[in-house]
């Protein structure tokens, strides 16, 4: 029978209240959650865009910087010189960040930090910022150097099979690689003819970078790896170093403006005047360095190369233990002769440069560098010491340097050669040959030359090669490349290519 008790109906209603509020409840829980979901989501996505977005501004600090050094090379203070160098650099410097519509969206922040003197490598840390979300980026931006090279010349190129190439060899024109190379072999020629003082092969057309085929030792031209002999590549520009040179006087002297590098002040450490306005190549400077990171001058009134060291070089002496300047530029309004003081070496970081560019002071020949004797890193491989020479004739190796004979550095003859002087000064007549192995001649660096490059002759009417009368210089010679060279050359070395990045990182601290 049908129960229709209104009590009982009513009771029955009544109990779906409770279970209506509870289901009301629950699905406000759950709309909340996935709501919430949705707007942490939401957030979590806009967040991760202005992180990606941060992060893409801070790599467009560095890359304006890049612009920035190629417009400027010399600028570690993004345009601002009165900024002062901090723990973190020169800094900071704040840009605002636009899209494509010019409107901000962002900034980025710089720090320049130098890294050693006169080094082309600087490093950046750019802090990109969008609504307070910050991403940083530290890199390395550097710029290739003449030193770029183990050998670089405008002219060809010979290493005979007694000549060791150790790093970059390049030549404007061709190479003819009859010896041992453990780097690339460029030529920026596709074909070249060989000078007539080239050995096998003279007079005729080569390819820009080719070997003797009846060398068979120490390497086989025949079976020889030629997989790094590169041809043609791009050339060396020479004519710009005028231009280099006189900004090397504009840092020496301090001075600027389009007179600059007609100016003769007084003698500083970092500039050295002419000796005379006449020019005489048996007439100039002597620096030393010493192992102790300054250097000695002393004038040379004369120059007899057929005598020994001791007595070849008539000196007065000016000044001892010179600081090296500041900036790592010694300027010489004259011919240098250069040697080191103790077999320690040199500790430090310096540029000499040889140049006659005053108005007063021009002559009718280009200054040159002549090593008197061994030049050496008091440590050769760590990259901490320096030298560079740069000479705007020649740079020779005098008769009386002696034997062994070890030159570290980075050298680059602007007009003239690199060579071992072939003939004395005193009476044209041919200068001694080095037929030992223990009188090796070893070069750890990087030469640069427009001229002629080489350190040692040989007779060609002569059947003995072990005869000391049929060589003038060094018979055994090894020319080894310091990698450290490449993007760390001595103080403001001159350039030969575009600021690149080197490295680069992200990282957590900020300063």
């Amino acid at each position: 029978m049908m129960n229709t008790d209104p009590s009982m109906i009513r009771d029955q209603r009544g109990s779906m209240i409770p279970l209506l509020i509870v289901f009301i409840v629950v699905i406000g829980i759950i709309s909340m959650s996935v709501g919430g979901a949705i707007v942490a989501t939401f957030t979590s996505v806009k967040t991760s865009e202005q992180s990606a977005l941060a992060l893409n501004i801070a790599e467009a600090g560095v890359n304006y910087y890049v612009w920035h050094l190629n417009h400027d090379g010399s600028d570690l203070k993004d345009g601002n010189p009165s900024a002062i160098l901090g723990p973190d650099g020169y800094g900071p410097f704040e840009h605002d960040y636009r899209d494509m519509t010019g409107k901000v969206v962002g900034k980025y922040t710089l720090y320049i930090k130098p890294t050693l003197v006169g080094s082309s490598v600087v490093v950046v840390r750019s802090i990109g910022e969008v609504d307070g979300i910050r991403r940083s980026v530290d890199a390395r931006l550097g710029a290739m150097s003449y030193a770029a090279y183990a050998v670089a010349g405008n002219q060809a190129l010979w290493f005979g099979n007694n000549e060791t190439a150790n790093g970059p060899v390049h030549s404007n024109v061709g190479v003819k690689m009859d010896g041992p190379s453990t780097g690339t072999v460029s030529s920026a020629s596709t074909s070249y003819l060989v000078p007539s003082n080239h050995g096998n092969g003279r007079n005729t057309i080569q390819p820009g970078v080719w070997c003797d085929p009846t060398v068979t030792s120490p390497v086989n031209c025949n079976t020889r790896n030629k997989s790094n002999w590169l041809y043609p590549t791009a050339k060396l520009d020479f004519v710009r170093l005028s231009s280099d040179m006189c900004d090397l006087k504009k840092l020496a002297t301090s001075l600027s403006g389009p007179s600059a590098c007609d100016a003769l002040p007084s003698r500083t450490e970092s500039y050295v005047p002419p000796i005379s306005t006449n020019y005489n190549r048996n007439t100039g400077y002597l620096i030393e360095l010493n192992s102790n990171g300054t250097y000695r001058l002393s004038r040379v009134t004369n120059e007899r190369d057929k005598r020994p060291a001791a007595q070849a070089l008539t000196t007065v002496l000016i000044a001892n233990n010179i600081p090296i300047p500041a900036n790592g530029v010694i300027f010489v309004e004259d011919n240098v002769w250069l040697r080191r003081s103790s077999n320690a070496g040199f500790d430090g970081r310096v540029t000499i440069v040889a140049a006659r560019l005053s108005g007063s002071a021009t002559g009718n020949s280009d200054a040159n560098i002549v090593f008197a004797g061994s030049v050496t890193y008091a440590d050769q491989y760590n990259g901490d010491d320096a030298i560079g020479g740069i000479a705007e004739g020649s740079v020779e190796i005098a008769p009386y340097a002696g034997v062994p004979l070890e030159i570290h550095g980075a050298y680059i003859a602007k007009s003239g050669d690199f060579v071992y002087r072939q003939r004395s000064r005193e009476d044209n007549t041919y200068t001694k040959g080095w037929v030992n192995g223990v009188e090796k001649f070893r070069f750890f660096g990087s030469v640069s030359v427009y001229g002629m490059w080489t350190w040692s002759y040989f007779g060609y009417s002569c059947s003995n090669e072990n005869s000391p009368q049929c060589w003038q210089g060094y018979k055994w010679t090894e020319t080894a490349y310091d990698e450290n060279l490449r993007y760390n050359p001595p103080p403001s070395f001159p350039l030969t290519d575009t600021f690149e990045v080197l490295a680069w990182r992200e990282v957590l601290v900020r300063p």
